[in-house]
């Protein structure tokens, strides 16, 4: 079945010149009911209708009805409409944020969380449309660029097999690299870090902040004059991908007003068991649960998403829909120009058979 797009008008003030359609059309009904009652005068009326023919008497009134119809659209146009539809992409810049704390060790998804969420990135990078350009930040005790956005797929692909798991969880500071992977000319600072810290590590990625929450000044930016809308940026997304809770590095909460200032949306994934996971860390156990509340404000915040997978087809099978959202997006599109288009055509059309037909305008 045919499903036709939910439309609005972004000034639906005009809408009230609709109302001219249906005088003119009773004008021209008047109109012929005066011509008619000039026709009865003569006494060849029979004559004259038995020449003109049914096909003459419909077709006399096409050219009106195009003409009225088209003014109708011409109308609609100056409302400016606007619909719900589906069109490629634009979207240039992927950053992949991914949680490897040591909760990523738990062995509740098989093999373990890492090797499962490791796998599933790399479907997903593969997935992605070749001009798609994709970085990959890593996040424990710290956040960490483990690859700037890249179209290289092989290096991508690389940074994701280093991935190892660390020890805590800094949830906001793997949204403020992320943010400082989209707009490198920022001056972003991670959470009151020391600042940035090149690492000799024959390039595996670049520190850049969190520290235990309670130790550092809340994480800041340089300020926006003009904060944009929250999701209105549509060149970058982040999607974020986390197991557990945040126990170090920036507060998610304000890292996400942050990427909502610029406009950033951040679909958030929730990794891990119902039941959480058992992890033994320097000798102890430790059970970990996933914070999920918090993951959903800051999808919420951002105008983004928030998923839960509790396997490792789970995650893979929400990478696959956002891989369709981010491919074919629907959004709020303007259609004047159809509008307007289609009023051309029909008063065009108009004019052309009521010249072919009798020689005259409409």
């Amino acid at each position: 079945m045919l499903r036709l797009p939910r439309m609005s008008f972004l000034a639906s003030q005009m809408l009230w010149f609709l109302a001219a359609v249906p005088v003119l059309l009773a004008a021209y009904v008047l109109m012929l009911r005066y011509k008619t009652k000039v026709a009865l005068r003569y006494a060849s009326l029979d004559l004259v209708k038995q020449a003109a023919g049914p096909g003459h008497r419909i077709r006399r009134h096409i050219p009106p009805a195009l003409f009225l119809l088209g003014l109708a659209f011409l109308i609609a146009a100056f409302a400016r409409p606007a619909a719900l539809v589906t069109l490629p992409s634009q979207r240039e810049t992927i950053i992949l944020s991914m949680d490897v704390s040591g909760s990523m060790r738990a062995s509740d998804v098989a093999p373990k969380r890492i090797t499962a969420a490791q796998s599933a990135a790399r479907d997903f990078i593969n997935e992605q449309p070749p001009g798609a350009r994709i970085g990959l930040v890593a996040f424990s005790t710290s956040a960490m660029e483990m690859q700037a956005p890249t179209l290289v797929r092989e290096d991508l692909l690389a940074a994701v097999d280093r991935l190892e798991p660390q020890r805590f969880t800094a949830v906001g500071s793997g949204i403020l690299v992320a943010l400082r992977s989209i707009f490198p000319e920022a001056d972003i600072d991670v959470g009151g870090f020391r600042g940035d810290q090149s690492r000799g590590d024959g390039g595996r990625g670049r520190r850049m902040g969190g520290v235990a929450l309670g130790q550092a000044a809340p994480a800041q930016a340089a300020p926006l004059s003009l904060p944009v809308a929250p999701g209105s940026y549509k060149n970058a997304i982040i999607i974020l991908m986390s197991d557990g809770s945040t126990n170090a590095g920036a507060d998610p909460i304000e890292a996400a007003r942050m990427a909502a200032n610029r406009g950033v949306r951040v679909f958030t994934v929730g990794f891990g068991t119902e039941g959480g996971g058992v992890v033994e860390f320097e000798g102890r156990t430790m059970q970990v649960r996933l914070d999920e509340e918090t993951l959903k404000q800051v999808a919420d915040i951002t105008r983004g998403s928030y998923f839960r997978a509790g396997s490792g087809a789970e995650l893979k099978d929400i990478y696959k829909t956002l891989t369709t959202k981010l491919v074919m997006e629907t959004q709020k599109t303007e259609i004047t120009a159809l509008f307007a288009a289609a009023a051309v055509i029909l008063t065009g059309l108009a004019a052309l058979l009521s010249m072919l037909w009798f020689g005259r305008l409409v």
